[in-house]
């Protein structure tokens, strides 16, 4: 009978019968083989079985964001606007140009589903403007801290142009979501249209907290036609040119 090298010997709790006791044979490495192959899947199945902290991840895909993202939409942990402290993110240099008061289309996708909602920020001058992350209700969890509900305003005001959207709590693969939001009226070269995720039920992550973060970057030109909203940072109160009379025939 001809004998074949074997990377590894039988487990030791399996009996193995006595013909492949004497070393290792084309059968023997076969049962061999198998045996390993069973064991692995044992261990996998353990691994699937075990709890795993979920985290949410998005991508914005429109308007165009302003560091580019992966398959999941990382870089995205860190506030105001993605990245993570030893990643910041490669900016994409896009600028969407908006008309103020106009209605600007927004579409995300959620590449790994978490239950919670979007919130959908402006800032103007500085991103320092924008609001800090959702104030948050939490509960024990093995590991700590673990995220039951966010505050949602429903009455928002600047620098936030929707609260509580898109809420959800049921999984779906890939889910997009899209809406449109309305513009001010407002004169600005370099703003950012911040999109965030509030997280339930998750852990705590080292940047962010319970929230992701996205940003792009947008030049508005305000509509002459139509007040400025002043209510925003760096604007001027100007009314709306009034059409001159018409003139009388003579």
């Amino acid at each position: 009978m001809r004998r074949m090298a074997c990377h590894a010997a039988p487990p030791a709790q399996v009996r193995v019968p006595p013909p492949f006791r004497e070393g290792p044979t084309k059968k023997g490495c076969l049962l061999t083989k198998k045996l390993r192959l069973y064991a692995a899947l044992a261990a996998g199945a353990v691994v699937l079985a075990a709890p795993v902290a979920g985290s949410a991840h998005f991508i914005l895909m429109q308007p165009k964001s302003a560091i580019e993202e992966n398959q999941l939409g990382d870089p995205q942990k860190l506030g105001p606007c993605g990245g993570t402290t030893p990643n910041p993110g490669t900016p994409t240099g896009a600028v969407t140009e908006v008309a103020g008061g106009e209605m600007l289309h927004i579409h995300v996708k959620e590449t790994i589903y978490h239950p919670g909602h979007f919130r959908i920020a402006l800032s103007v001058l500085d991103r320092a403007e924008l609001p800090v992350d959702p104030e948050d209700v939490t509960k024990d969890g093995p590991r700590g801290p673990i995220s039951v509900s966010g505050k949602v305003d429903p009455n928002p005001k600047p620098p936030v142009l929707v609260d509580g959207l898109w809420e959800h709590h049921e999984r779906k693969p890939a889910e997009e979501f899209e809406t449109d939001v309305k513009i001010p009226n407002i004169n600005c070269d370099h703003c950012s249209l911040q999109v965030i995720q509030f997280m339930e039920q998750h852990g705590i992550n080292p940047d962010g907290r319970f929230t992701y973060h996205h940003c792009a970057d947008l030049k508005i030109t305000a509509n002459p036609k139509m007040p400025i909203d002043s209510g925003w940072p760096g604007q001027m109160k100007t009314k709306a040119k009034a059409k001159a009379p018409a003139k009388k025939k003579t």
